[in-house]
């Protein structure tokens, strides 16, 4: 198990990662998600052995102060690969087998090819390959010495957005087949969600928030936290509670609710009324953008055999599952 306890990071007097403490327990995957200046990339850095930290790092109870990176026993992955481009890709996968003199190379190369989808590429060249096939063949090479831990460092980010959303469903059920653990930095909501099974959510060179994925998703700790993971609003006092009335929700006296796209649903019958600013047709439902009494400006969505166009009146209902009733301040 990785422990972090009280761990920090400084450069030229200016703390990158305050005072983090954490624990990942084996066979989890971690994803340390924050915005461009958060601190989650030098905390993975820290982790790896690569910059100099204060604090407490262990694994399995074991400082790994003055342990230097390939010594740790753990992976790194990063968002371009890094293969080696004069080498066919059975040797950049089985690179690390070869250093090690490890038994059964071929086999073992041609297993992990196979567990990232890439059987009978052994042959192929780097440079024939499509950005994602490169990525696969980055984390085979990861994976080849079954490293305690490895370390992920936005590994889709240079892909485009549909192939970045297929790879991280793989990613996830590469890792879980594996029995790996994982710790992955992105900065990417859709991502984490869909490789981890926990979060940690960076903000200014802080944890603010730890935890379950979906427990972190439904319970932000505030405001900043709701909007980065990808809530569309929060709503305080009088408009937090006239979403709330009728629910069965917890309405404390001055609550905060932060609300996901689509959370209203036209319903000719729902207790919410609104104005429709503006209207458009997609596939799957018409997405709405709605001026609701009392409420403000918030998104909804209707049925494609309703198609209100601006200034028309409406009904809503909400959704109680796109939301999440916040601590107040």
């Amino acid at each position: 198990m990785l422990s972090l306890s009280h761990v920090s990071v400084s450069y030229d007097g200016h703390e990158a990662v305050r005072d983090v403490t954490l624990d990942l327990a084996d066979g989890h995957v971690l994803a340390v998600l924050g915005p461009s200046g958060s601190g989650k990339s030098t905390l993975l850095r820290a982790i790896a052995g690569l910059e100099p930290a204060r604090g407490t790092i262990t694994w399995d109870g074991r400082s790994l102060a003055g342990v230097p990176t390939h010594k740790r026993g753990f992976a790194l992955m990063f968002q371009d690969g890094q293969l080696f481009e004069h080498l066919s890709v059975g040797r950049n996968v089985g690179y690390s087998l070869r250093l090690r003199r490890a038994p059964g190379r071929a086999a073992r190369v041609a297993e992990l090819l196979d567990l990232v989808g890439l059987a009978g590429y052994a042959d192929r060249m780097p440079a024939t390959l499509s950005g994602g096939e490169r990525q696969r063949v980055a984390l085979a090479r990861a994976l080849a010495v079954e490293p305690r831990l490895l370390l992920l460092d936005e590994p889709l980010s240079a892909l485009d957005a549909g192939l970045r959303e297929r790879l991280a469903g793989d990613l996830r059920r590469i890792l879980q087949a594996a029995g790996t653990t994982a710790l992955l930095v992105t900065h990417d909501q859709e991502e984490a969600f869909a490789v981890a099974d926990r979060l940690a959510v960076m903000r200014d060179g802080r944890l603010v928030q730890e935890g379950d994925a979906a427990q972190v998703w439904a319970a932000p700790v505030d405001a900043d936290t709701a909007l980065f993971l990808g809530y569309a609003h929060v709503l305080e006092g009088a408009a937090a509670r006239r979403l709330l009335d009728g629910t069965t929700l917890d309405q404390r006296d001055e609550p905060r609710v932060a609300v996901r796209r689509s959370a209203l649903v036209l319903d000719d019958a729902g207790p919410i009324r609104a104005t429709v600013a503006w209207a458009r047709a997609t596939p799957d439902v018409v997405r709405l953008v709605v001026v609701a009494d009392g409420i403000g400006e918030l998104d909804a969505v209707a049925p494609l055999d309703r198609h209100p166009g601006p200034g028309e009146p409406v009904r809503l209902r909400l959704d109680a599952t796109r939301l999440a009733v916040m601590p107040g301040q």
